[in-house]
């Protein structure tokens, strides 16, 4: 079976370099190239590559972030990082050695790794995303629409509602479904986000204020927002904590 493989590098000539070692490996062809984070995202839903040869530093959106959005992506590609800077792989991984090739890449060891990510197929990708440092975190989140993969700035998002088994994102433009966990985007977003109910996440930049109604059932509106949302009795000092916070 042939592996087919995506190159993402900023720079040309890294691209040409990586495309002529990739073609001298058996049974592995490249399948498209990328310039930044955004354009691996589009290609790997265009061209389901098996393995993406991703540069950290990219302009636009970076490979750390690019890697994030394909650590969610159902049937995502494995993951081998390039990158100039040893520094990079010491913040970017736990202990994935095999994760990572540092530039000039050669061309005995993007065989090794190419062989190691054909076994393991998505798991590489866990295995490289678990080791990712949780102090970065995504700058978008990636939505999927007719028109193909749409990028949703994290700070235009009001809030992230689950139902069943999709999670409304409700932002600035409209809504979108992810079918990305209510409890991963809370660890990812603490800092940005609170939990109002089992079933819902708000911005905390777009508090705005929290009644009650004659049930006696708090609701929290939002800047912005078009309607409350419901908020649960457990998380009712949560929310009144952030709003003495409101400037």
């Amino acid at each position: 079976m042939t592996i087919k493989v995506l190159i993402a590098d900023d720079e040309i000539p890294a691209r040409s370099r990586l495309r002529h070692m990739v073609g001298a490996i058996a049974d592995s062809e490249v399948v498209g190239e990328a310039a930044n984070g955004r354009e691996v995202l589009q290609l790997c839903t265009e061209l389901s590559p098996d393995i993406v040869l991703l540069d950290i530093r990219m302009p636009d959106m970076d490979g750390i972030e690019a890697a994030r959005h394909l650590d969610v992506m159902k049937k995502g590609p494995a993951v081998i990082f390039t990158t100039a800077y040893d520094h990079y792989a010491i913040d970017a991984f736990d202990a994935h050695a095999i994760g990572y090739l540092l530039k000039p890449v050669r061309q005995e060891r993007l065989e090794r790794a190419i062989d190691h990510a054909k076994q393991f197929g998505k798991l590489q990708i866990d295995a490289l995303t678990h080791g990712l440092d949780r102090r970065s975190t995504r700058s978008n989140i990636c939505v999927r629409r007719a028109s193909g993969l749409q990028l949703i700035p994290v700070d235009e998002i009001l809030y992230f509602q689950a139902d069943q088994k999709y999670v409304t994102v409700r932002h600035l433009h409209g809504e979108d479904l992810i079918d990305e966990p209510l409890k991963d985007l809370l660890e990812e977003f603490s800092d940005a986000f609170i939990r109002i109910h089992r079933n819902a996440l708000i911005a905390r930049a777009y508090l705005d204020h929290m009644d009650k109604d004659s049930d006696g059932q708090y609701n929290i509106w939002l800047k912005h927002g078009d309607a409350p949302l419901a908020v649960s009795r457990r998380h009712i000092t949560t929310v009144k904590d952030c709003l003495k916070r409101i400037p």
